[in-house]
């Protein structure tokens, strides 16, 4: 690549095949920043003597590949956000006017829609999830934690093992699916509908079996969720939480409060488990590896959320190892116990980081 760290390539698409060459999940074409991207979840540049982009080299970057119409829609709104398809791939894009010009991050979407298996999720604990016929099944995380990949797993599972009608509603579609067992339909945001409330609410008369929700970010979307979840339909949904006792107070808090206590005996009857992940660099610094919290209803996680005592959760989850709950932290030990992972990072993302280092010292 020395050849060409003093030149700018002409095409975005250049830039984005050697970003998926070198197993990078992002690509940052930024106004005043070298070309970088994000390879095993740090941030640096493509080339580390580049010189930073201008703001006509992003600009040209940018027309290279918006249309006409994208354009000029990022000059009326100052952002736009969309799926993009090259020959080199998908991508998930967002361009944005900032104050020395524009700044472009993509995501690499893989052309490969891995399985449960590859992803490293328990299978025996989490194929029964996938097999109810209503409810509600939670992945979250942070940004960049691996949501949409496992999401999309869970998605590709269901369309082989089902005969059935699966609806996805996304902002924008990353993962496209082709009809396997099931008839899959995808629906983007502000391309096929304008939200994810209305397409929730015509999803509905749509005669779906699994729906598919992106991303649950306000209240319409987390109730007409929850309205689905109780009607007959099983509901997969994002949100950018860090634990399973902050999802349920996530859900629970975006209701007034005069209404709360009917939400939390619906989410106690229709949920069905919670995943919340991290990817952790391994210690050989050969990629990231999935750590995973995972919840799943019972009795007493029902009888939690119903009294609102969302913080006894972690206690119910520590004595609910026979039927596949796991803490964050206890999965962080059990990483760093094979060796997977170092001292460091366990405690660096522990929850109760007291209790980490006393099982260090142990």
């Amino acid at each position: 690549m020395s050849d060409v760290v003093h030149q700018v390539l002409d095409h975005v698409d250049q830039y984005l095949q050697l970003g998926r060459e070198y197993d990078c999940s992002d690509l940052h074409l930024a106004t005043a920043y070298p070309p970088a991207w994000r390879r095993f979840g740090q941030l640096s540049p493509i080339w580390p003597d580049h010189q930073p982009l201008t703001a006509e080299e992003t600009e040209r970057l940018a027309r290279s590949f918006l249309s006409q119409k994208e354009w000029d829609r990022l000059q009326v709104h100052g952002d736009i956000d969309f799926a993009y398809s090259s020959p080199t791939g998908r991508y998930r894009a967002s361009v944005v006017k900032q104050r020395l010009g524009l700044d472009m991050t993509f995501r690499i979407i893989s052309e490969h829609i891995k399985t449960i298996e590859e992803i490293g999720l328990p299978l025996e604990h989490i194929l029964p999830l996938t097999r109810y016929q209503n409810g509600l099944v939670l992945v979250t995380g942070a940004v960049g934690s691996g949501k949409s990949t496992t999401l999309a797993a869970l998605v590709d599972f269901i369309n082989r093992d089902r005969e059935d009608h699966i609806l996805t509603l996304e902002d924008p579609i990353e993962y496209v699916f082709d009809s396997k067992g099931c008839h899959v339909n995808q629906r983007e945001v502000h391309k096929h509908t304008e939200s994810f409330g209305r397409a929730l609410r015509g999803a509905l008369r749509e005669d779906p079996d699994v729906i598919m929700v992106g991303e649950m970010r306000d209240l319409e979307t987390i109730q007409l969720a929850l309205t689905a979840a109780e009607t007959g339909h099983l509901v997969l949904g994002t949100l950018h939480t860090g634990n399973a006792p902050r999802t349920l107070d996530r859900v629970l808090d975006v209701f007034p409060t005069d209404q709360r206590e009917q939400i939390r005996i619906m989410v106690s009857e229709s949920l069905r488990g919670i995943l919340s992940q991290q990817l952790v660099p391994r210690a050989d610094g050969q990629g990231r590896v999935l750590a995973l919290e995972l919840l799943v209803n019972s009795p007493a996680v029902g009888n939690c959320i119903r009294e609102g005592k969302t913080f006894m959760l972690p206690g119910v989850m520590q004595t609910g190892k026979n039927i596949g709950m796991v803490t964050m932290d206890e999965s962080l030990r059990q990483l760093y116990v094979k060796g997977i992972i170092t001292r460091e990072e366990a405690l660096y993302r522990s929850e109760d980081k007291s209790q980490m280092k006393a099982f260090f010292e142990s």
